[in-house]
């Protein structure tokens, strides 16, 4: 049994068998059934989304230091949203593979939050520069 002390390498021995060193990279295989940061939140197939969408960096900015102010992110949405944000940002419930890759990655691990104390996320895609909160997830 000598030697044995040396032989652990992180990450790199994942494809070894038995029990040990595959903890972590399990859950990393797993995907998007947590949240970010330690949080817990259990797997969704939906969720409640409401955005910002600008085409520049600026203006997206601007939108960023108003929700800084305390101003309710459904009114932020309605004065800085370029698309059709009447409902002030709203998406309504959308599933898995409904929406843009990038987006829906940020937007499934953001604990849902209200209009008047947003969680928000920041994400850039084909579209845009978006700001997303979540209202519910189910």
């Amino acid at each position: 049994m000598a030697g044995n002390k040396t032989k652990t390498t992180p990450a790199a021995g994942s494809n070894k068998a038995g029990g040990k060193g595959k903890g972590k990279e399990a859950k990393k295989e797993a995907g998007e059934k947590g949240g970010t940061e330690g949080s817990k939140l259990k797997p969704a197939t939906a969720i409640n989304a409401r955005h910002v969408l600008c085409e520049k960096h600026a203006k997206k900015e601007e939108a960023l230091e108003k929700l800084r102010q305390g101003t309710k992110f459904d009114d932020v949405a309605r004065e800085f949203s370029e698309d059709k944000a009447r409902q002030g940002g709203s998406l309504g419930w959308k599933v898995r593979g409904a929406l843009d890759a990038a987006f829906e990655k940020a937007a499934y691990e953001l604990e849902p939050s209200t209009t008047a104390s947003p969680k928000y996320t920041e994400v850039k895609t084909q579209h845009g520069y978006h700001v997303i909160m979540v209202e519910g997830r189910r």
